[in-house]
């Protein structure tokens, strides 16, 4: 079996790309007998749930610079390819300064094939290799936004009532003077009249169909021409 080496600038790529670079070199040659990510501290603590899960090992670097990183997967792929002789070394970075280390890790006899990420590589980079793979960014998506739970629908016995009209003074007196009204009956314009006078509210020669007639929203007189019955039409109040 051929002795493959994964060399993964942490720095350079995203986390998913070091993933489906994992996944994808485990494809295509079966094993990967070293893994390991360069990186600073703070990438490696960011990491650090996705090396352990793919065992991947992080090589940190604690030096500042910008291009310490680089240096220290180099120093390490070429004493890794003196110690170990691999067949294969796969370089997951887009970094176009690794060009020189490629062509020493191929003088050395190895394979030298490199996994970049989309946008990212230089056309003169990838001619470098013996083969390159662009891998595309796929960013995490939102988890979803939590749904709030339905509102239960009121039945309408549940259902606020709105409140009641307020009735005019002169027509609550009325219905107190005349009860048979509020509870829905036509009433004899005598009967309502006598009713009226003895609460004060009609007087002894007073017509009661004109004191009805001043609430026509509340009180309809039939028949129309010559009313001698009423009868309460309006809400029920308070």
């Amino acid at each position: 079996m051929s002795m493959v080496m994964l060399l993964i600038d942490a720095d350079n790529v995203s986390a998913d790309v070091i993933e489906q670079a994992v996944q994808r070199t485990l494809a295509d040659q079966g094993a990967i007998h070293v893994r390991r990510a360069y990186c600073n501290a703070e990438t490696a603590l960011k990491q650090q749930a996705l090396f352990k899960r793919l065992s991947v090992r992080p090589m940190v670097n604690l030096a500042a610079g910008k291009n310490c990183t680089d240096i220290a997967l180099a120093v390490d792929a070429m004493d890794l390819a003196v110690t170990e002789r691999p067949d294969l070394v796969v370089l997951v970075s887009s970094d176009s300064d690794f060009a020189p280390l490629v062509i020493r890790l191929r003088e050395k006899g190895c394979r030298v094939c490199g996994i970049g990420q989309q946008g990212k590589t230089g056309e003169d980079t990838v001619a470098v290799y013996d083969s390159f793979i662009d891998l595309q960014h796929q960013p995490a998506s939102r988890p979803a936004a939590a749904k709030r739970p339905a509102r239960a629908r009121r039945t309408k016995a549940e259902e606020v009532a709105p409140p009641a009209p307020v009735l005019p003074d002169d027509v609550l007196r009325i219905l107190d003077a005349v009860p048979e009204l509020l509870r829905g009956e036509r009433v004899e314009l005598n009967h309502a009249a006598e009713r009226l006078r003895g609460a004060k509210l009609l007087g002894k020669s007073a017509s009661s169909p004109k004191l009805f007639k001043k609430f026509p929203e509340h009180f309809l007189l039939t028949p129309e021409k010559t009313p001698n019955k009423v009868k309460y039409v309006g809400p029920a109040g308070t």
